[in-house]
């Protein structure tokens, strides 16, 4: 149940073409406290309530819990849900031993994509695709739960 994850930001759309799935996703955060967020998520026309804890100093792992729901009932949580919706379209695309996980945001994220690799450990080497651009790992802005409340079309 701990998450070990890389961010990165995405250099040029081309992952666009690589990938062999996309999938629009809403959430909304039931709680953003810095030592645990919850969020209620629907992905396509699956829903599922997440629970993560605080991330470690490099903010490479956390602890992660998620079960799925039925559609209506996340479409009912997300309502209870604070301000900032998040929007996004999630692209999956598979390089080497890994799947990157791609998100395009919309609405008050509209113009950032970010990069995902989920690792087994933190010392795990990957292949880095020609897309990938600057390390954003631990950087909390980046954080889907800080783009609800502070979103990218908000930064200077």
């Amino acid at each position: 149940m701990i998450e070990i994850e890389r961010k990165f930001l995405v250099s040029s759309i081309a992952f666009k073409d690589e990938a062999f799935k996309s999938t629009r996703i809403i959430q909304g955060f039931l709680s953003t406290d810095k030592e645990r967020t919850v969020r209620v998520r629907l992905k396509g026309e699956v829903g599922f309530l997440t629970i993560k804890g605080k991330s470690t100093s490099d903010g490479l792992s956390r602890f992660e819990w998620e079960r799925e729901l039925p559609k209506e009932e996340a479409e009912s949580l997300l309502k209870l849900c604070l301000k900032g919706i998040i929007d996004k379209i999630r692209y999956e695309i598979k390089v080497g031993n890994h799947t990157f996980e791609v998100d395009e945001f919309f609405g008050d994220n509209q113009g950032l994509i970010i990069a995902e690799v989920e690792l087994n450990t933190e010392t795990e080497t990957f292949t880095k695709p020609s897309w990938l651009g600057e390390e954003v790992t631990g950087e909390v802005k980046y954080y889907n739960s800080q783009l609800s409340k502070n979103p990218f079309k908000l930064w200077d």
